[in-house]
């Protein structure tokens, strides 16, 4: 699928680091270092722009990495990204940890993945087909 983007960063596109990769890194675009002290969010612009096909989108998650060994996490997880929006892909990083975590430019903060989406079209009804699972909520399924 090709996918049209702006590049106003300092940095190369994202990029699948491996044949099997599902996301690209994406990267901060900022002046200056961002401090993100513990318990903090802060937004981080990428400098990136994109137009996607209508029927995807993009999903912005965490890196792994950056989860296990700083506790740095994106908040929304995962944000999406909707094929009608035009404006800078932002990050909404925040940090878990009890230090402070330095973000600098360049940096691989999170990962995006372009997704096939359906689009619900709502069948009021006044009964729902039995389940084996039923109304159970959380945990109802076992350890």
């Amino acid at each position: 699928m090709k996918v049209k983007v702006i590049n106003r960063s300092k940095h190369s596109l994202p990029s699948y680091e491996t044949i099997g990769s599902a996301g690209m890194d994406l990267r901060a675009n900022i002046a200056e270092p961002i401090v993100l002290k513990p318990l903090e969010r802060k937004l981080v612009p990428t400098g990136l722009f994109i137009e996607l096909p209508i029927g995807t989108e993009a999903q912005v998650r965490p890196r792994s990495g950056l989860a296990l060994k700083k506790g740095i996490t994106v908040l929304n997880s995962p944000g999406t990204v909707d094929a009608d929006y035009r404006g800078e892909i932002g990050v909404i990083l925040v940090n878990l940890s009890n230090e402070d975590f330095i973000i600098n430019d360049g940096e691989r903060i999170a990962q995006m993945v372009i997704a096939r989406h359906e689009r619900a079209e709502w069948e009021q009804s006044e009964s729902l087909e039995d389940s084996q699972r039923g109304a159970g909520g959380f945990g109802s399924t076992g350890v």
